[in-house]
């Protein structure tokens, strides 16, 4: 991974993390109280529900577990391509990004289509749409390495156990970011399901849409295009 640009990587998996932060707090307060990405918070929440005989939350957090490895199932083999012409990541890992795209404005349409307040039927599809958008995310990044934009309690760990051991860790401030971004992601989220639904898809598109162009920038052939020609 040397030959890529680090602070340009580390830079966009931070922003997509804000996706990641609107995600789940979409999904937790307008989608029947589960995660897009958490899935242990999910997999707790479906052992509640088995106990305390809530088949709501039981089908919530189902279709979020099943949606979650439907977007992993379909992501990782697209991700882990091995074609390297890029100066952020691999095309690949873009490309994998650019379905989740397309997963996250197919939400956007039904979220808005439901009046920014889904029940039901609808409500249940939207949870499995955005915890497959997230698994395409979570398998996108899993291909740069040790790292994550989705699952950030080992992010949380290894960043706490190298401050009090003395010892830096790999990525420190990338690490501090991506918590950052989903606590701000969650922050934002909440402030526009509460007050304004209605623009919750330019929370949830925008970052993964900048993140995009942004890789797709670094690619060698749009260098090739888009780099003047000197003539020898």
């Amino acid at each position: 991974m040397s030959r890529f640009h680090v602070p340009m990587r580390d830079s966009l998996v931070v922003l997509l993390t804000v996706t990641t932060g609107a995600v789940d707090a979409a999904s937790f307060l307008a989608l029947g109280h589960v995660f897009g990405s958490v899935i242990t918070g999910n997999l707790v929440l479906l052992g509640v529900a088995a106990n305390a005989s809530q088949p709501a939350l039981a089908a919530h957090s189902g279709v979020a577990l099943a949606g979650y490895m439907a977007g992993v199932a379909i992501g990782a083999p697209i991700a882990v391509h091995t074609d390297n012409h890029g100066r952020t990541w691999p095309p690949s890992v873009t490309v994998t990004l650019v379905v989740e795209l397309g997963v996250l404005a197919a939400f956007s349409i039904a979220w808005e289509l439901a009046g920014a307040a889904p029940h039901g039927a609808v409500e249940l599809a939207l949870v499995a749409v955005l915890a497959a958008a997230m698994g395409l995310q979570a398998a996108a990044v899993r291909r740069l390495g040790q790292m994550s934009s989705t699952y950030l309690t080992s992010t949380l760990t290894g960043l706490v156990a190298g401050l009090v051991t003395g010892s830096k860790p790999d990525g420190m401030q990338r690490s501090l970011g991506v918590l950052a971004a989903i606590v701000a992601g969650a922050a934002l989220a909440s402030i526009i399901v509460k007050t304004v639904p209605g623009l919750l898809p330019v929370l949830v598109l925008l970052p993964l849409a900048v993140v995009i162009v942004s890789s797709v920038a670094g690619f060698e052939w749009v260098r090739d295009h888009l780099t003047p020609r000197r003539d020898r």
